[in-house]
């Protein structure tokens, strides 16, 4: 049995159009937080990225901001986060993003954090690691994209032996207990297990 202890959260550099986005941030921020879970995001300050990092900090959370350096202005880099790791490109970003983490959340984002969370699919779909990937559906923001994963299955893309592995929340409320129990069915998923040929 494994043990939740780590929660990578892909969210937007913005806040968004509608205050539900932010809402939710602060909601998961601080349900990690309370539940003693650390956060792994993506280091700025700016958007739900860093609304995220400061409910988690504000509720006495452990937090790990990972941004690459050319991302330190951009992004406006959080000096307050528990651990910053400052790395020299996206890639490095993604791997230790993954390293040091059990599952991953998604929340509304641009296309960064729609890469982000279906890049973690899709190593997923080839057996590269069992973490859980949780699509945090807020507002339905992301139904379209369950959409078109439907319409890949109709189309014979997305085939049984090929499923693509993930959850879909459609309250904060429920991020952490459907992590907790999908981590806790799965014998592999410590942060730190290696994706083969990253």
């Amino acid at each position: 049995m494994t043990v939740l202890t780590s929660v990578c959260v892909y969210c937007g550099s913005s806040m968004g159009r509608d205050p539900i986005y932010v809402e939710a941030a602060e909601q998961l921020g601080r349900a990690l937080a309370e539940a003693g879970l650390t956060c792994v995001y993506g280091g700025g300050s700016i958007g739900l990225m860093g609304t995220v990092a400061q409910a988690a900090l504000s509720a006495g959370g452990h937090v790990i901001g990972i941004i690459p350096q050319f991302l330190e202005k951009r992004e406006v880099m959080l000096h307050s986060v528990t651990d910053l790791i400052v790395t020299d490109d996206m890639h490095e970003r993604k791997r230790l993003m993954f390293e040091k983490s059990d599952a991953f959340v998604a929340l509304p984002g641009g296309i960064g954090t729609l890469e982000e969370a279906v890049e973690m699919m899709t190593w997923a779909q080839l057996g590269q690691h069992r973490k859980p990937v949780l699509l945090a559906n807020i507002g339905n923001f992301w139904s379209p994209l369950l959409e078109l994963m439907d319409h890949m299955r109709t189309e014979a893309f997305i085939r049984p032996e090929t499923e693509v592995p993930y959850l879909v929340a459609e309250r904060i409320a429920d991020v952490l207990p459907m992590l907790t129990h999908a981590v806790a069915d799965s014998p592999a998923l410590k942060a730190g297990t290696p994706v083969a040929q990253l």
